[in-house]
Parts: structure tokens; sequence; C-alpha cells
């Protein structure tokens, strides 16, 4: 198949690029916090929620379809990728309805599942023009994509009680953590040129996937590449690390109006110091592939710092005007590698630290997960552009200014996290992309 997604689905564009007034809801706003957790569908989590658009809602959901273009009569049996070689796994039964399933009766919060595929190329195979029927067949782990869990005991449920959901929120990039990433710091993916031929990507002439690669034949990089600044120390081939980017992203924009942040990461001192914690995730550091944020800048020092630096800016009510944080592996909540209870708990200890600083009188704190892990989701993405956006993911805003016990059905990408920013702290855009997104006023009391 062709990758893309048809036109009939809709737009994701906003009507008004503007700065905005006092009046504003924005205005209210002296703090923006964006907490990037991982892979994570929205059904996934808030499949169940009340009043948002989950289960009771779809209707008739399409069931997933095989190779040969018919329904399952039961779903693939789960596979745990985590097992070497990958098999069966044993936790679930052999046979699955083919529709969404609990996987709580067989896998706890506090017990993780394997990993899923959450690539480029395979998530728009998966999406198939907007008929989210081949999550099952593309995937490496099969009917697990049609897992959700029931999240209604966990602080993430609570918060979306009593704050606002979002239930319209897409992933900017088809693919996986690196490429959204990206997408997040500078609404573009990483150029790529010359990358080995071993690592691009080929197409036939209609379009389909011959060879799977993490670079496109334009020369993007698009599947998990680290960066020549910060990668692991394995590494050792320069020629297959993403080389110095120079394009504007979010950061150059704050600083050129004269506005304060930082991007705090979990492990980020032990992986500058070359002794990285085992679930550092290299990838998980956009704003280090950038040439003005090289290792040993006033300007990489000044932004991209620890999580323990994090806790110190809180604690001292220190904290910039724009902040991103990025837990280390153990507590992001990521598929293979960690499980929901170690993240939801990280989660209500530094949400617990954010509400007793003086600056949360006037904060928004944005939670959303960086993509949607390869998880089914029953909710065809809009149409933007080449690159997106993705499945939809879980959007949680919390602060004194946030509509309480409400869910907003308004369509966002991570073009509108930067475009919050941009028009609350009167700065430029990165390009048409955050430019034409919508705010999130909608997520704030009038």
């Amino acid at each position: 198949m062709r990758f893309g997604i048809g036109a009939a689905i809709g737009l994701l564009t906003a009507t008004s690029a503007l700065a905005q007034p006092a009046s504003d809801s924005l205005a209210r706003i002296g703090h923006i916090v964006v907490i990037f957790e991982e892979n994570r569908s929205f059904d996934n989590f808030f499949g169940s929620f009340p009043g948002a658009n989950g289960f009771s809602t779809a209707g008739t959901l399409a069931p997933q379809i095989g190779p040969d273009g018919k329904p399952y009569k039961f779903l693939p049996a789960a596979v745990d990728t985590n097992l070497k070689p990958a098999a069966d796994d044993p936790r679930f039964p052999a046979q699955l309805p083919n529709q969404p399933f609990e996987i709580n009766p067989y896998v706890s919060l506090e017990e993780d599942t394997g990993d899923l595929i959450h690539a480029f190329y395979q998530e728009q195979m998966q999406i198939n023009g907007g008929a989210m029927n081949r999550f099952a067949e593309v995937s490496n782990a099969k009917g697990l994509v049609m897992g959700h869990f029931d999240i209604s005991g966990t602080f993430l449920w609570k918060l979306a009680r009593e704050f606002t959901l979002g239930d319209a929120m897409f992933h900017s990039a088809f693919g996986g953590s690196f490429l959204n990433h990206a997408f997040l710091v500078c609404a573009c993916a990483f150029k790529f040129p010359d990358a080995p031929e071993a690592m691009v990507a080929k197409l036939d002439d209609k379009g389909n996937l011959v060879k799977d690669g993490q670079v496109t034949p334009d020369g993007y990089a698009v599947n998990t590449t680290r960066s020549v600044y910060l990668h692991a120390p394995s590494d050792t081939d320069d020629t297959k690390l993403v080389p110095p980017q120079t394009m504007p992203h979010i950061g150059d924009k704050l600083d050129a109006g004269g506005i304060s942040w930082k991007w705090y990461s979990g492990g980020y001192d032990d992986a500058m110091a070359g002794h990285p914690d085992p679930s550092f995730r290299f990838h998980h550091q956009p704003l280090q592939y950038f040439q003005d944020l090289a290792p040993g800048t006033p300007a990489q020092k000044a932004h991209l710092q620890d999580y323990k630096d994090f806790v110190r800016d809180i604690q001292q009510n220190s904290l910039p005007q724009v902040v991103f944080y990025k837990p280390i592996g153990q507590f992001d909540q990521h598929p293979g590698y960690t499980n929901v209870a170690d993240g939801d708990g990280h989660l209500a200890e530094l949400i617990g630290m954010l509400q007793k600083s003086p600056a949360y009188q006037d904060m928004l704190i944005l939670i959303v997960y960086d993509e949607n892990g390869g998880q089914w989701d029953h909710v065809p993405p809009p149409r933007r552009d080449k690159w997106g956006p993705g499945t939809r993911i879980p959007l949680i805003a919390v602060g004194p200014a946030v509509r309480q016990g409400h869910v907003d059905h308004t369509p966002y990408d991570f073009g509108s996290i930067l475009r919050t920013i941009e028009v609350r702290f009167g700065v430029e855009s990165l390009n048409d992309r955050d430019a034409n997104a919508y705010p999130m006023r909608n997520l704030l009391q009038p």
C-alpha cells in the first residue's frame, strides 16, 4: 500500500496564529510544564473513561484483518517480545475474541508486557487509510495490540477525573519515540542525507515498503537513530549517528524572546559522564541532536539538565517559564522495559512537588505520551502531511486554571503544545506545522 492517510479524514489546522491579548485565558499561565511519557494509545489507558470518545461511543468496532484482507476469527496469539526468541505469551489465552480486551486479568499494572513494533512505515500500514484494522497483522506482538488496561485506580486516572482529559490528541509523526521527540521540539524530522545505504529504507514505485530502514530514501531519520553528540558507549561508528542539526528548535525561539526554559531528563548527568543508567534512552533526548546545544556549550549547560536539577528548581522556586521533562526509562511507562505502576508512582511524587511550589499558582502541566507504542486505537487520525499525525494518545492537563472534571474533544498534536507556548509567550513559530495548530485554550477555564 502507499504510505499516507486519505484526505477525507480531515485536517488538523487552526484559523489563527497571532499572539493573544491579556484577556485571553492563556495570559493567566506563567509556567508551562510538559511531561513526556511513553508509548500508550488513548484506548490502551482511557478507552473506558466516562464522557470520553472511547469504547462506549465507538459503535461497531472494525475487526482486525489478516494478510488475506478478511477479519480474523480470533486475534492472533499475543506475543511476548521480551522472550528470547519472542514467542506466544503464556499469560494470555491462545484464542482471544477479535475485539478490544482487558489486560488486567492476565498481566497486572506491576508487571510488564512485551514491546510492540512502533515504526514509521509500519504504523501507516496499521492505520490503513483510517480503517485502523491492520494493527494485529503488522505487529510483532500480534493480538496484544488490542489489549487495554483498567487504570481506574491510578494517580493518572485521578488527575484525569479531577482536571481535564483530552481525547483527541494525536502524536505528531508516524512511528516511534525518536521521530516524535523531534517533532515535539522542532516540528520537523532530523536530516541525515549521507546515511549509510544499509540504514536507508527502500520503497517500490508504488510507495510500498521493500526494505525497512532508519532513514527515508530522501534522507530523513525516522526510526531510532542516536545523535553524534550523545550516544551509547558501544556506538563507535560515527557514520551511523545523526549529524548535527541546524534548523531552529523551540529553545531558539524562546531564547530570542527572552523566555526562560529547560529540558530536564532522568539519568542525564550519568549519561553525559559516560556511565548511563541501563534504562536511559539516548534517542529520548531530542535537543541533544542540535549543534547549538552541543555538549560543553554554555547553552547545553544552561538548558539541558538532570532530574535532580528539576527537583532543585521546584524546591527553590526557580523553575523556568517553559519546562520539558523526560522521565528515565524506569518511570516512563514504556512496554517492554517497565510497567504502568512504577511510572504512575513517580508521576504522583512529581505532581505533588509541583503543586506545593509557589509557581503552581500560574502553572499549566501537560502530561502527554510520545506515541501509541504500536497499540491500537479506534479513532482514525486526521491528516496533516506526509509525516502524520499518527495514532491517538492520552493528554491530561493539570493546574489551577484548568477546567475541572472536563473532557476536551479539540484535535491536537504536538504542534499544539508548541503553539500554546508560542502564543502565550509571544515568540515566533517554527514552521507551518506549529503555526497552524490549535493552541490549547479549551483546556482552560474561560
